[in-house]
């Protein structure tokens, strides 16, 4: 047989085995995330092994690695060789090894799901706080007080599951190691396709050029939170101030977005919006799970369960701009998945790269800013909306500003805890809070694992880099998507069905055929340049 033949045969075995599987564990990890069930937790915990163990096969490794690339002359095939060998490449490891990982991967989620902290203002110790709940505080709330309890409450997910944590790491980077990596940081990057020298050179780029603009806006940000908290000149501003656990958003503006969604369902507006730009959501809508309860998790994420339309959208809406902003960027990686070419190759069907489909959905999710896409679908006033155009565009840097500081603390974090899990991890934590954000917690008020409170860091590894990267990616998009695909037109970019057009052919249908630099650079003519992103901080 010629080496397309051999790697084609082995490519239609493969995908016959794992594609029923991966369904079974997409299906499996809905039911976990949406009951916290313990059967739906040892389902889940069986079939990510059945399906890591498939990867771990050696034999299948050899096969792949000595197939030579040189003489596939089938774009298609030589792009699944090539995540092939990727995807095996990480997980040559034994079947106990699998287990350990696997099994505290899943509990660790699992807690996080269940975790709700006791309200510090229920006297009888019975209130539990959800996230939205602790939210509320963090954005309304003018006692100190409370906010500082509140605050210390949420971090207790961190305390409790930090130990763990950080044995995951270890297990994470003995099993890197013995793949011939330094640490299980520079494995998942290589895998990723991307270099860590690149990455973090990047990083120190961004960070150079927009310093001024951040040390403008923090030292007004200070001020701000300072006269309304009513601190003195010798009180300084605590975490627990800002509008958020994590200080990784601005909270609320000048421009009071939140007014324009309050007691509405958002789920029309998200509806209404995708059919206006040809991207209809409607039979989507019907399988999400977009409301909180008890036992399901409080986050938001999209799943794509089999790579043939069954894309699910799991949410805990308020109506209030951050959930309208969370459902426009959950539904952003949800008509990425749906209008892929289901007509590809198996192993193609899909975002081109993690960071791809994360541009989309920040796009998305960065209309509830926009001044026309406030007139068009939250019945805003068109002249209010021409009014707050300004207002409304600041909000925008502002989140730009404290998100990008804030992807700063996560990437030098994970990087420096799996080249050194054993380090002091509270003082590193802290120490780059405080050069990114300006943060820092009391030493009376530090507890060991703080850090841990971000569930990123357990359940969704090396990955925090890649919502920057989505940003840059976003503004390249938008740049070329306004000003060549719609000539300038503002007002089509939040109703023409060009939108759909354009993102559909250029962006979702040809799914994970290019690597996502390619991708970049088919859609807008050259590879990611952070100029766009830059220009808009700026």
């Amino acid at each position: 047989m010629t080496t397309e033949q051999v790697l084609s045969e082995f490519i239609h075995a493969h995908t016959s085995l794992i594609e029923p599987l991966n369904r079974e564990a997409a299906l499996a990890e809905w039911d976990l995330q949406t009951t916290s069930s313990e059967e739906a937790q040892n389902l889940s915990e069986e079939l990510n092994k059945r399906i890591a163990m498939i990867y771990a096969n050696p034999d299948e490794y050899a096969l792949l690695k000595s197939i030579d690339a040189a003489q596939i002359s089938d774009p298609l095939l030589r792009r699944q060789h090539e995540l092939l060998l990727l995807e095996y490449a990480g997980s040559q490891m034994s079947a106990e090894a699998i287990d350990e990982i696997v099994t505290l991967e899943v509990s660790i989620a699992e807690k996080f799901n269940s975790f709700r902290p006791i309200d510090p203002s229920d006297a009888d110790g019975q209130k539990l706080l959800s996230d939205n709940e602790i939210d509320d505080v963090l954005l309304e709330s003018l006692d100190s007080d409370t906010r500082k309890a509140v605050w210390l409450a949420s971090k207790q997910i961190g305390c409790n599951t930090a130990e763990s944590v950080i044995e995951l790491v270890r297990l994470r980077n003995r099993e890197a190691k013995k793949l011939g990596f330094a640490d299980y940081y520079q494995m998942s990057l290589t895998l990723q396709e991307q270099d860590c020298e690149t990455l973090f050179g990047l990083l120190e780029r961004l960070e150079a050029e927009c310093t001024d603009v951040w040390n403008n806006y923090r030292a007004g940000l200070e001020a701000s939170l300072r006269t309304r908290f009513g601190l003195s000149a010798q009180q300084p501003v605590q975490p627990w101030h800002h509008a958020n656990r994590f200080f990784q958003e601005p909270g609320s503006g000048e421009a009071n977005l939140d007014r324009f969604f309050e007691g509405k369902e958002l789920e029309p507006i998200s509806a209404g919006f995708f059919a206006a730009i040809g991207m209809p959501i409607e039979d989507l809508l019907t399988k999400a799970d977009l409301y909180e309860r008890e036992g399901k998790c409080q986050h938001a994420f999209c799943l794509d369960a089999d790579r043939l339309g069954d894309v699910r959208v799991l949410c805990n809406l308020r109506s209030d701009e951050r959930w309208m902003s969370t459902l426009l960027h959950e539904y952003g990686h949800a008509v990425y998945d749906k209008f892929t070419d289901h007509n590809l190759p198996y192993l193609l069907r899909g975002p081109a790269h993690t960071l791809t489909t994360e541009a989309i959905a920040l796009l998305m999710g960065r209309f509830t800013k926009s001044a026309n896409w406030l007139a068009a679908w939250a019945g805003a006033d068109p002249a209010e909306a021409e009014r707050i155009a300004a207002a409304a565009q600041r909000e925008l840097t502002a989140y730009f500003l404290v998100f990008m500081r804030w992807c700063f603390v996560m990437c030098y974090f994970e990087r420096e805890l799996y080249s050194n899990p054993d380090q002091d991890l509270d003082a590193l934590w802290w120490s780059l809070t405080q050069r990114f954000q300006g943060v820092s917690c009391p030493p009376e008020d530090r507890q060991p694992g703080m850090w841990a409170a971000k569930i990123h860091i357990a359940t969704a590894p090396v990955y925090y880099h890649n919502y920057l990267l989505g940003e840059m990616a976003a503004s390249q998009l938008l740049n070329y998507l306004q000003n060549t695909v719609l000539n300038g037109d503002a007002k089509a970019l939040v109703s023409s069905a060009k939108v759909g057009e354009w993102m559909c052919a250029e962006l979702f249908e040809p799914g994970a055929t290019r690597p996502w630099q390619q991708w970049l650079h088919h859609a807008t003519g050259e590879e990611l340049n952070p100029r766009y992103f830059v220009g808009q901080l700026k």
